[in-house]
């Protein structure tokens, strides 16, 4: 017998050096080294210059510790924002910057203090600081390795610091606009208190945890009665869960809609809200009570109550007064509100309103003051011991005999420091604030400070900010009713801090009248000293210097507060974004309006960045500083669970990137819906490395098929088989599709609409069918060119489609195809001829695209049987409804579409055709036809198992020959 011919060798097989192993954490730190010694940003920035500007203004994270997951997500949306921006042909710079002042580095340095037994408070100011600026400049360092390493692409070598000289003068100057536009007061107010921390807090700097905490019912005999005189020895009883505040009470407030009783329980007659008897009861253990008398609540007007305490005499012997307040319900409780006006929003408002002021009692650490009469310097009012059952509060009331209840079994929400996780307190201190709900001048042309024409509502900042959230673009949308509300409910803005890391409030008062001073030459001495020699330059030395010939030191107090840090990453569009040290962020000269296109963080920056950057524009500049807002959701474990240290379910994105590589953590982060919170583990991420081998093996696949392909090659479309047309229609599909995704910031769908092209329509569909014609076709026949022709749109198309997402491995897929080319990140969007996408085409090859699913549904069971080998094997008949689909195509394209032997169609109106495809009835059998030894079909022609059929006999000879 004769041994058949071995044709592998006349195979035209895909030739490629790129490997189908990524080996991605090796492979990325040179391909960013590259990037940096050619300078890409720059490089990039050139490019683009003179095109229209997309700004996206980089909100400042801390600089104080290794980057975290959301960090992550974070800044590979950002990238990706910037990277398909620049990919429309946009210039689209990217400035990173970090938050520098602050308590969360304060108090890391303080911390570092606290093990070496060091005493904060011994440290001179200036030094104190140099050690915060040295510990922040560690931590910008560290992370923006770790920023870089994930493939973003930025000015990492100028990125903006809110500790800067220049920016910390911008910030001073930001303050005295609102400064010398009468938008700033001084006030006692309460405000959000860390005893731990010994500053006020910003409401985004307060979490809320759930603890256990006393409750007690204290009662204030009633001694003044002008309505109801038969109140009088009666004994009305507050409840709360805070004892510690009783030391500061002075006054009660009562509901006017509210019903109350006066009641006998035991030995005595209290009064209660009708509707809160029955839990009162249960707290002081009574089964029962007599009723006496209905009370309205306006009867109560006039009333006086004594404190507990009032034996003590002096500040406790005064009477309290009985105040109705709108905010007291029976919700829980008693129907009473005690009021300690240093300790309370509606505390202070409603005493406010009767010439009630505060005692400020509770000192910097949460003690009362030494000189106080009752509880004079014991322990901190946080403490849990301080306030409880036992403790030194309830045992004076107890022993005074105005305790009636107490109980250490209350569950409830309390705000803490998001820092040092140390509960917080409100607390009446003078602090800086901006009013909400002033009256503020005109924004007109003529004006100094408002210089940018009457683009909102002038009214108040209130009103100003809710105009320009109206006029935001919100993504997603929610966001905008989110901030909304925020805004509509909140207090004066507090701006001052009690601690030495930050920018100060360069103010000085004038220590008789209280008035600030205004003075535009002092003021521009100052910020001129800030710029150049940074905070520090605000000191006492050279306070009559600022001050001039014109004003006496001795007649200013210098205010030695310094700003909340969200007053910091507030105003970073100022110095960042309209300095002009980053020409590449201006705008064109006379533009007026929000500066940024986009600001991008996550969602709990509604009441942080996005809010104080909102109130310090509209207060400055009339407006937002952004058009657009997108937020996107936190990042959670495995199990939907918050990560916790103490839990131990944190993702170190550092650590996946070792072992994974950057561009995996980057298709993780574009491929969740980052709108909401969205999870990461070890099960997801190999889900995701899947997702990404299979994305390679499509670019290895063009790259092989596309060995030697040069323009020479290429077809016309109008010359182009029915198929390959089809799949240009479907890229022209997918390109309007990822347009809008990066319009809608939909990167979720972007990411899903690319790689479901690449392995549905591709790898199972197009390369599948086509494999034979690739590999057994000669070079020159039309229908192999064409098929390389459509492959190489698909590659120009796709790695530009893909560069945003895969930053590194679509580099080193455009290296491999073009190993002299610039980088594939200088490359602008794909050209994708609209007239492609032919709709009467696509619903026709839809349609194909079914038959060949029914097809392959019928062969795998057979397969599955071993009744044939292959589906090349087959033999497939189909009885149809109507020929009118299959017309166009003969039996043989058909068999090509599905891969089978062969296909024959024929009517039949009247078949029973299965319910999950009405139109046609298949069957397979297994073919009789001999198998090519090329191109491995079974076809009539092939006279034995190994010869040729006619095409390959013609390729291979043709090959033979030359």
């Amino acid at each position: 017998m004769t041994e058949k011919r071995d044709f592998r060798s006349t195979v035209f097989l895909p030739k490629t050096d790129f490997p189908m192993k990524a080996g991605l954490p090796q492979k990325e730190p040179a391909i960013l080294k590259g990037w940096q010694e050619q300078d890409l940003y720059r490089r990039l920035r050139d490019a683009r210059a003179g095109r229209k500007k997309f700004i996206l203004h980089d909100g400042p994270p801390y600089a104080n510790g290794n980057i975290h997951v959301g960090h992550a997500v974070n800044h590979i949306l950002k990238d990706m924002v910037v990277r398909t921006q620049s990919l429309l042909g946009k210039d689209a710079p990217y400035v990173p910057g970090w938050d520098c002042h602050g308590l969360p580095i304060e108090w890391k340095v303080e911390e570092e203090y606290r093990k070496k037994k060091k005493n904060k408070d011994e440290v001179p100011p200036k030094e104190f600081r140099a050690e915060c600026r040295a510990y922040a400049r560690q931590w910008v360092d560290a992370q923006r390795e770790q920023l870089k390493r994930l493939g973003v692409n930025g000015d990492w070598d100028n990125p903006y610091l809110t500790m800067d000289f220049a920016a910390e003068g911008t910030i001073v100057a930001e303050l005295l606009k609102f400064a010398e536009s009468g938008q700033l007061y001084r006030g006692a107010k309460p405000v959000m208190w860390s005893p731990v921390e010994k500053t006020a807090l910003a409401e985004a700097e307060v979490e809320y945890e759930d603890i256990t905490s006393t409750q007690i019912d204290v009662a204030f005999e009633i001694i003044e009665s002008p309505e109801i005189p038969e109140l009088i020895g009666t004994k009305l009883v507050i409840w709360t869960t805070t004892p510690w505040t009783i030391p500061t009470n002075q006054a009660v407030a009562f509901g006017r809609p509210i019903d109350y009783l006066q009641i006998k329980a035991g030995e005595e007659k209290y009064l209660i809200a009708e509707p809160l008897i029955d839990s009162f009861l249960k707290r002081i253990d009574e089964d029962g009570y007599d009723f006496l008398m209905y009370v309205k609540g306006p009867a109560l007007t006039g009333a006086k109550v004594r404190h507990p305490m009032h034996h003590l005499g002096g500040f406790f012997a005064t009477p309290r007064p009985l105040l109705a307040g709108d905010f007291v319900t029976t919700d829980s409780g008693t129907g009473f509100v005690h009021m300690a006006p240093d300790h309370g929003e509606d505390d202070f408002a409603l005493c406010k309103s009767y010439g009630i002021k505060p005692v400020f009692a509770v000192e910097n650490d949460g003690r009362y003051r030494a000189d106080w009469l009752w509880l004079g310097g014991e322990g901190s009012v946080i403490n849990p011991k301080f306030n409880a059952p036992d403790g030194p509060i309830c045992t004076a009331l107890r022993e005074a005999g105005g305790l009636v209840a107490a109980s250490a079994d209350y569950k409830h929400s309390y705000p803490h420091s998001w820092r040092s996780k140390a509960k917080v307190i409100y607390r009446c201190t003078p602090q800086w604030f901006v009013p909400m709900d002033k009256d503020l001048k005109p924004m007109g042309d003529d004006d100094d400070l408002f210089d940018l024409g009457s683009l909102l509502s002038p009214d108040t900042l209130r009103e100003r900010a809710k105009a320009a959230i109206a006029a935001t673009r919100f993504i997603p949308e929610k966001g905008r009713n989110r901030i909304g509300a925020m805004v509509e409910g909140r207090p004066d803005w507090v701006l001052s801090r009690q601690r030495a890391w930050g920018v100060p409030i360069t103010l000085f008062v004038h220590r008789e009248t209280g008035v600030y001073l205004n003075d535009a030459a002092v003021n521009a001495r100052i910020i001129a000293a800030i710029k150049a020699e940074g905070v520090d330059a605000w000191d006492e030395e050279r306070a009559q210097d600022y001050l001039g010939e014109n004003y006496r030191l001795e007649d200013y107090e210098r205010v030695t507060d310094i700003l909340d840090v969200w007053f910091d990453s507030g105003s970073t569009h100022a110095f960042v974004l309209e300095s002009g040290r980053w020409p590449d962020l201006l705008r064109p000269e006379g533009y007026t309006g929000p500066h940024a296109d986009l600001y991008l963080e996550g969602s709990d920056q509604h009441r942080g960045w996005f809010q104080s950057s909102l109130l310090e524009a509209c207060g400055t500049r009339g407006h937002a500083p952004y058009k657009a807002v997108l937020t996107h959701g936190f990042t959670m474990d495995a199990k939907g669970m918050k990560m916790s240290k103490s839990l131990g379910n944190t993702v170190d994105p550092i650590k996946v990137m070792e072992t994974y590589g950057a561009d995996i953590v980057r298709l993780w982060a574009l491929s969740v819906d980052y709108t909401e919170d969205h999870r990461i583990g070890d099960e997801i991420l190999k889900g995701v490395a899947d997702q990404y081998r299979k994305l390679r093996n499509t670019f290895r696949y063009l790259l092989g098929a596309l060995d030697g392909f040069s323009d020479a090659e290429k077809v016309a479309v109008e010359a182009m088989p029915e198929l390959e047309r089809y799949v240009l229609a479907l890229l022209a599909k997918l390109d309007g599709t990822l347009k809008a995704a990066v319009d809608a910031f939909d990167f979720n769908t972007y990411v899903r609409a690319l790689t479901d092209f690449c392995n549905e329509d591709l790898s199972a569909f197009f390369f599948d069918i086509r494999k034979d014609c690739l590999y057994c076709d000669a070079p020159t026949d039309p229908k192999r060119m064409a098929y390389r022709t459509v492959l190489d749109t698909l590659l120009h198309a796709l790695i530009r489609y893909a560069a945003p997402v895969l930053v590194f491995t679509a580099e080193e897929v455009w290296k491999s195809r073009f190993p002299e080319a610039d980088s594939v990140h200088l490359l602008e969007w794909p050209v994708v001829d609209a007239g492609w996408a032919d709709e009467s085409l696509t619903s026709e090859w839809t349609y194909l695209r079914e038959i060949r699913s029914t097809i392959s549904q019928v062969v795998e069971p057979k397969r599955r049987e071993k009744e044939i080998g292959s589906s090349l094997q087959a033999c497939i008949q189909i009885r149809a409804e109507s020929l009118s689909d299959f017309n166009r195509l003969s039996g043989a394209d058909l068999a090509e579409i599905a891969i089978v032997a062969s296909v024959d169609v024929s009517l039949d109106a009247g078949h029973a055709a299965p319910k999950e495809h009405p139109a046609i009835f298949t069957s397979v059998a297994a073919t009789e036809a001999h198998k090519c030894g090329r191109c491995w079909r079974h076809l009539p022609e092939v006279t034995e198992d190994g010869d040729l059929c006619s095409r390959c006999d013609q390729v291979v000879s043709g090959m033979d020959a030359a």
